[in-house]
């Protein structure tokens, strides 16, 4: 896959105007719908159980985030994600702080289980405690790990028969066999909650509109990578600008920005 082609999806992305269906969590709805907005996507978040299958049918791709749980949340994602799969619609799932406590992981699990999940981003803990392996969780953010992030995307890619998405200082996806690693972005990021989940909801955004799932990761990561770092010029390390600073970015990098900075890692 070269450059150009991952740098090119953010115009199909703004021609096509993708609707991401997201069921996701009460702390990120409005940074997550105003990040698609900004990037040329259409967002909706429903979560009633009696419409989600409904709403699926009309939307490009499905977001299942698991950040805040509920019973009900669970029910209507499981639903989702059923419907999704009949009308052969990609699901995203980003198992928010799976590890953290025992209900969040056998969740991430539960959802990988019952729904054919096409893509799963999160950081390493996350999936890591998915997967079976240790790696240590704080609230919902991941502390610093010995292990190796290359190899853990693809066991779980493997594993889960999916396309794995591990983000942290350096980003890696895998689909098991082959593996990309980009280290675009900016340590920021970690300082604004959301941030994550906004990328996660992007992901859906490309996937909807390019069907090779690796060409789609790596499309929207570095995206997304150099919209921060541009965002990140300009606040001079204050996070509340940051944040309105990446929305602009969002809007104004063209195809040409991200693939004059698409720094891939050997």
């Amino acid at each position: 896959m070269e450059k150009s082609q991952a740098a090119a999806l953010i115009t199909k992305v703004r021609e096509a105007s993708p609707l991401v269906h997201n069921i996701t969590n009460t702390v990120v709805t409005n940074f997550t719908a105003n990040g698609l907005l900004a990037a040329g996507a259409s967002p909706v978040m429903a979560y009633a159980k009696e419409e989600v299958a409904d709403m699926v049918k009309i939307s490009g791709a499905l977001v299942l985030n698991i950040g805040t749980l509920t019973k009900d949340l669970v029910d209507a994602m499981i639903i989702a994600g059923k419907a999704a799969n009949e009308m052969h619609i990609p699901v995203i799932l980003d198992p928010v702080g799976a590890g953290a406590t025992p209900y969040r992981t056998s969740t991430a699990r539960r959802l990988l289980k019952e729904v054919d999940v096409q893509y799963l981003r999160g950081n390493a803990a996350e999936i890591a405690n998915i997967a079976g392996k240790q790696w240590t969780i704080k609230g919902v953010d991941a502390t610093e790990g010995e292990g190796n992030t290359e190899i853990l995307s693809k066991k779980a890619a493997k594993m889960f028969g999916c396309t794995v998405i591990v983000t942290g200082a350096i980003d890696v996806i895998s689909n098991g066999e082959a593996t990309l690693k980009l280290g675009n972005g900016h340590p920021i990021l970690t300082r604004v909650t959301g941030t994550g989940c906004l990328l996660s909801s992007l992901l859906g955004a490309f996937a909807a509109i390019e069907e090779n799932p690796m060409l789609a990761a790596y499309g929207a990561l570095a995206f997304y990578g150099v919209a921060s770092e541009k965002a990140a010029d300009h606040i001079e390390n204050r996070p509340g600008d940051f944040q309105i600073a990446l929305l602009n970015q969002l809007s104004l990098i063209s195809s040409e920005d991200i693939d004059a900075n698409i720094h891939l890692v050997p």
